[in-house]
């Protein structure tokens, strides 16, 4: 049974899922920036999924990443799958600007997060949600 690693659950907020993926927001109002777990056990890496789930994760991502580029405006999304700190598999989509207060660097472990307020949460869920929603399963909760 799928389980989400306790540091993805405590630093993020789920979106929604996706057939394969759950869709959950970074809790760092510095940067737009979402995280695709894939739900299966045990997984570590992308070659570890099965083929079918490899190209359904490539789907969700490549909608994922071409959402956010367009209705956020980047100048650059950087997506990546690290896992030096958190195992379980999960793929970075974050919005870069040549403004931002990392650029033109990586962004992990350079400011500490800054949680986004009630309003700023509800604007993002909100503007995700109304973009993403016909591909989304909504959590029926508040989102943890």
């Amino acid at each position: 049974m799928f389980e989400l690693n306790a540091v993805l659950e405590r630093d993020s907020i789920l979106v929604g899922s996706f057939p394969l993926s759950q869709l959950r927001l970074i809790n760092d109002c510095q940067f737009v920036w979402f995280i695709l777990v894939p739900q299966r056990d045990e997984i570590t890496e992308i070659y570890q999924l099965c083929e079918e789930d490899r190209q359904q994760l490539m789907a969700e991502s490549c909608l994922l990443a071409e959402t956010l580029h367009d209705a956020f405006s980047a100048d650059k999304l950087n997506v990546a799958a690290l896992g030096n700190q958190v195992p379980q598999l999960h793929l970075h989509h974050v919005v870069r600007y040549t403004t931002d207060a990392c650029w033109p660097g990586p962004i992990w472990g350079r400011l500490p997060a800054i949680s986004y307020t009630e309003e700023e949460l509800a604007n993002i869920l909100q503007k995700v949600h109304s973009l993403l929603g016909d591909d989304l399963i909504l959590p029926s909760a508040k989102p943890s």
